[in-house]
């Protein structure tokens, strides 16, 4: 595993960290500060357009608050309910149909894949709709592309052989 990978996956392993810090900044500056949510907004949309759908996963202060619920149940079902707060989320809305258009992409190199599937058992969309998404197996449609996928990168991390990337295009 290269340099990149290495810290990509310690930036993924301190996601949890990294969503607390920004989540609660984000909290103070918009309770605390006044900042205005249009500009909040504004970046969220920003993001989407450069990384995709990363605001959700990596800032959001529900976002924060779902990942922990998330935590504290094994089943499924809570985990579908990651998707459900962001249907009142104008961010979720606009990034998440900005995965397809993103400047940075998740991309599988066909050619180094040892189809482990290790990629897919970390990817909560795949979990969620198996016959549908899968980041290896041909004729499936790419989660990293869908409107539902934030981007947590636990796919790129956990790659064994670094098949998978998360650069520009």
């Amino acid at each position: 595993m290269g340099k990149k990978n290495s810290m990509l996956k310690v930036l993924v392993d301190k996601r949890m960290m990294i969503l607390a810090a920004l989540g609660v900044a984000l909290y103070v500056a918009v309770s605390q500060y006044q900042i205005s949510l249009w500009y909040v907004l504004i970046a969220g949309v920003a993001l989407g357009g450069i990384f995709g759908k990363v605001f959700c996963r990596w800032v959001c202060p529900m976002g924060l608050i779902m990942e922990l619920m998330m935590s504290m149940s094994p089943d499924g079902k809570v985990k579908q309910m990651y998707q459900y707060h962001k249907l009142g989320c104008p961010i979720a809305w606009i990034s998440g149909g900005l995965n397809k258009f993103s400047l940075f992409r998740i991309k599988v190199n066909n050619d180094s894949c040892v189809s482990c599937g290790k990629c897919d058992k970390q990817c909560y969309i795949v979990a969620m709709e198996p016959t549908k998404y899968s980041l290896y197996k041909p004729k499936f449609e790419t989660p990293g592309e869908s409107y539902t996928c934030s981007k947590c990168l636990k796919c790129v991390a956990n790659c064994p052989n670094g098949s998978l990337t998360y650069k520009i295009r």
